[in-house]
């Protein structure tokens, strides 16, 4: 049983490596109106530009940390409570 959990967790990785790889060539990609742009505009509007990405990346990534963290707490909480009720829960 573990050799199976082992290797299952090894497709997983090795198929998020592809994932990973595989969108690298898409951050190389641009959008024309936003190169032009940023190619035109001063040092303040690229200032404003990359505050802008920050503004736009930031909020989602921290969201989504949490919502790990707290789903995390959950599933451990769960697990606890399933083991110091001991063989009843078994039957649900």
């Amino acid at each position: 049983m573990k050799y199976e959990s082992r290797l299952r967790l090894v497709r997983l990785g090795l198929a998020g490596l592809i994932l990973l790889l595989a969108a690298v060539p898409a951050f190389s990609q641009s959008c024309a109106l936003c190169y032009t742009q940023a190619a035109s505009a001063g040092a303040r509007m690229i200032q404003a530009l990359k505050s802008g990405i920050l503004i736009l990346i930031v909020p989602p990534t921290l969201g989504s940390v949490g919502m790990i963290f707290v789903v995390h707490r959950k599933r451990n909480q769960v697990r606890r409570d399933s083991d110091d009720a001991g063989d009843s829960a078994q039957g649900w």
